[in-house]
Parts: structure tokens; sequence; C-alpha cells
């Protein structure tokens, strides 16, 4: 069974955690999805960073870990995936990934353009 981790700042008193569940789930209802925290510092791309770096190590390879931190939610900024040591990282063009590229000896980035995967209506929150 896939893994999915999530890691956000969208705080749990509305409904986008639910809605981001629904969308995976939409793609995939056979995949496990995990809440690694929803609860980072509004816009706080450095905290996100250390949690994902820290966090993703305990899971199994293969996992995929998204995060969604982005002050620039809903602007021009290109969603990327990379991989490295066997792990996959899915999230905005930031910087939140660059603590687990830093440390990887090799990694792929790919920008996500496959409109199939992307909702037809961009949102002002993700």
């Amino acid at each position: 069974m896939k893994i999915i981790t999530l890691t956000t700042d969208f705080g749990t008193k509305d409904p986008y955690v639910g809605i981001m569940k629904g969308v995976i789930l939409s793609i995939n209802p056979d995949v496990h999805i995990v809440d690694i925290t929803h609860e980072i510092e509004p816009a706080n791309i450095l905290e996100a960073a250390y949690i994902l770096k820290e966090a993703y190590r305990f899971f199994p390879k293969g996992t995929i870990h998204v995060g969604v931190v982005d002050p620039g939610v809903g602007g021009d900024r290109r969603p990327i995936a990379i991989k490295t040591g066997g792990s996959f990282f899915v999230g905005p063009d930031n910087g939140l990934f660059w603590p687990i590229i830093a440390q990887s000896e090799a990694f792929q980035v790919i920008h996500l353009t496959n409109k199939e995967y992307l909702l037809p209506e961009i949102s002002t929150t993700f």
C-alpha cells in the first residue's frame, strides 16, 4: 500500500485538510494518508522544512511526502516533485525541500505539469 504524508500550515479548524485528502483519495482510493502536522506556523517555510527533514526518514522507502506551506499560494509558483534516496516529495518550488536536497547524494526534480492531476480551477488556498 502506498503511503502519502501531509505537512501543511492549514490548521485543523477548517475543511482544507479534508478537501486535500478527498482529492488524493479520488485519484487513488487505496493510498494510506498519514498526517505529520497541519499546525506549521502560517507561511513558515523554514519550520516546515525542518519538520519534513526530521520526519521523512522514519517512513518506508517509496513514501510520498506532500508539503504545502507557501506564502505565495495561488500565484505562479510551480509545483515540483523530487525523488531522493527512495523517497518522494511534492510541493511548491519555494525552498521547502532544500534541507532534504542538501543532505542527499543524488536527487531528481521535475515540475508537475500533467493537467490530468490538477484541479480545473486554481484555488487561492492550494
